[in-house]
């Protein structure tokens, strides 16, 4: 099999990159790796979250040396801010991007990315694939890396579609879903597993730490994937959505589609999908999750071969959650359970606590403190999250009250524009999901949403208009209002 020209490419390059170390390297050598795996509209459909239908043995078996945190949340549920969230430690309020199109260096440009962070500090700091965003100025930024990433911006259908009726077809959205008897690097992803093995074999002979951020498009829209990865599922045996239906009394802000899936080609322009098209997509879904689950095998098998597993940390995240019908909505773009919590495993040498589960909440601002924190280096200043180191070592350890998201929207149309003329701040604890939505400008609340977990985990109606919830909403206004500070465990809130 021919190795396709745009890794060639990439191999060129980055055989030929200067791997001498920086004066302090010296410090550094004795710090653990870090491999840093990015996918893309993740949501925890993993057999180690409990997913019945998933297959997922990789991802599994790297959960069963690590720690799974079962509520971790985002911070905005779309691509460009929640990357930008964890990469930089901040809430989108702070670094004050909302949308797609908006680089974070435009408000601070002075601001040290996570990577950075440990490239300022002695490592090799190498991105192959999606780790900022996908297109645009936003998808790069070059203060971050020790090199010039690649795979980092890909617009070419070639690298999304096998058939030819696809590739016969424009632009880069065409059928929603494609199943195709190739190899699983005629795709993009296949192509940056391939190029992130080799950067690993070349990271192996030197003796500068490294931080290699590897990012993977699929399960993102369009669905394709080889077809052996579809073979492994049984359309019939995949359940539909248990309602497809918005929640009761939610208020039309909290529900409004975003429009992505709409785009595709045979996708209804009104987003009326049919069952049958129901079961394709979401057979689509998985089959993607089991794909990616592959190439994440390939990585950590490699780690093993090259004896780097013992001195690696290994973390693993979905940049958001995702719809795949329930409440009758699809993708991301809004405050509910379905597209704000995420997958997280952390894996990280010494670690006692093997194959444990927490039920902390926890968000991606916390992540840069704690890969700092675990691989010694200095705390980062100004983040807005803390290490979750205790949670590694004591994962039944009480900690946050509660964690924090957001979703802008403008007052009319499907999509907004940097922070929108309306943003819904939802809060969730243990127990409740509450949204207020706001006018910027005013910050009056001109809608409200409550969801009791215990008793309605679908999030099917709202019961802020319920009388008898008035102690409960409350209480959850005075933790929204209290900010992320507040919500910290007793020992990491700020002092008097």
């Amino acid at each position: 099999m021919k190795t396709p020209c745009s890794l060639l490419l990439f191999l060129s390059g980055f055989l030929s990159l200067d791997f001498s170390a920086p004066t302090h390297a010296q410090d550094a050598a004795s710090r653990p790796n870090v491999l840093f795996i990015a996918i893309d509209d993740l949501r925890p459909a993993l057999g180690c979250y409990g997913d019945p239908v998933a297959i997922t043995p990789s991802m599994d078996r790297l959960a069963s040396r690590g720690i799974v945190f079962q509520r971790a949340y985002c911070q905005q549920a779309v691509c460009c801010p929640s990357r930008l969230s964890l990469l930089t430690g901040r809430r989108p309020d702070t670094i004050r991007v909302w949308d797609l199109r908006t680089h974070f260096r435009d408000a601070a440009p002075n601001l040290v990315t996570l990577p950075q962070h440990f490239k300022n500090h002695g490592y090799h700091a190498h991105g192959i694939g999606k780790i900022f965003h996908g297109s645009g100025k936003p998808s790069q930024d070059p203060p971050s890396w020790s090199d010039i990433p690649s795979f980092d911006k890909v617009r070419d259908p070639r690298l999304r579609y096998a058939t030819e009726k696809n590739l016969q077809g424009k632009g880069l959205k065409r059928a929603a879903s494609e199943s195709a008897d190739v190899p699983d690097n005629h795709y993009v992803d296949g192509q940056v597993c391939d190029a992130a093995l080799q950067a690993l074999e070349k990271f192996q002979s030197t003796k500068q730490p490294f931080f290699l951020a590897v990012g993977f498009r699929k399960p993102h829209l369009p669905f394709c994937a080889p077809k052996k990865y579809w073979d492994l599922y049984q359309r019939e045996k995949i359940p539909l959505p248990a309602s497809t239906s918005h929640p009761r009394q939610a208020p039309e802000l909290a529900t409004r589609s975003w429009q992505e899936l709409e785009g595709y080609t045979d996708i209804p322009a009104n987003g009326q999908v049919s069952p049958e098209q129901t079961r394709r997509l979401r057979h689509g879904y998985y089959a993607c999750v089991s794909y990616i689950d592959t190439l994440v095998g390939r990585l950590l098998a490699q780690l093993d071969k090259l004896s780097l597993t013992k001195n690696t940390v290994v973390v693993l995240w979905g940049d958001h959650g995702f719809h795949l019908g329930e409440q009758g909505l699809w993708t991301k773009a809004n405050n509910y359970e379905l597209s704000t919590r995420i997958p997280l495993i952390i894996s990280f040498p010494g670690q006692e606590k093997r194959g444990a589960k927490t039920n902390a909440l926890v968000e991606f601002v916390d992540v840069y403190p704690t890969l700092a924190d675990l691989c010694g280096l200095p705390s980062p200043g100004g983040v807005e999250g803390i290490s979750l180191r205790p949670v590694l070592e004591s994962p039944r350890r009480e900690w946050k009250q509660a964690v924090f998201s957001q979703y802008p929207r403008a007052r009319q149309g499907h999509r907004h524009q940097g922070h929108g003329e309306i943003m819904g701040y939802a809060v969730r604890t243990h127990r409740y999901r509450y949204v207020e939505w706001r006018t910027w400008t005013s910050k009056k609340v001109i809608a409200r949403e409550l969801y009791d977990h215990d008793t309605d985990p679908a999030e099917m109606k709202n019961l802020a208009t319920e009388t008898n919830q008035a102690e409960t909403l409350t209480r959850l206004q005075n933790i929204l209002s209290g900010g992320w500070q507040q919500a910290l465990p007793a020992e990491r809130k700020p002092g008097p």
